[in-house]
């Protein structure tokens, strides 16, 4: 089950993810300038072909794993085989460029319980 959202999740929404495919972790995929994101899933590239279904840029898809059990400072991992960009200076699987890694993060703030 993959979601689309574009206002605030409640902790219940969240939780429901949980143990589809995964028992800890929830795949996610932000739209950084749409600021949406969809959740769920077993690969990353079904959330980002279901945004880009939905009128999303590729460019603009980041995606990351939420690991909604854990401490704040671990909730969050910005790693996944969509983010292997060479052409937007991205070799990695993880976001290393600092102004989108934050813009993620602010939009998965603005969204997550």
């Amino acid at each position: 089950m993959i979601k689309i959202y574009k206002e605030k999740i409640s902790a219940k929404d969240v939780n429901a993810f949980l143990g589809d495919p995964f028992s800890d972790m929830i795949k996610f995929v932000v739209d950084i300038k749409k600021e949406i994101i969809a959740m769920g899933g077993e690969l990353h590239s079904d959330a980002e072909a279901l945004l880009i279904q939905n009128g999303s840029a590729q460019s603009d898809l980041w995606g990351g794993n939420l690991y909604p059990g854990n401490p704040k400072e671990k909730k969050i991992e910005f790693t996944s085989m969509i983010n292997i960009r060479p052409r937007q200076n991205n070799r990695s699987m993880e976001i290393k460029d600092p102004s989108v890694k934050n813009r993620v993060s602010s939009i998965l703030e603005k969204f997550l319980p």
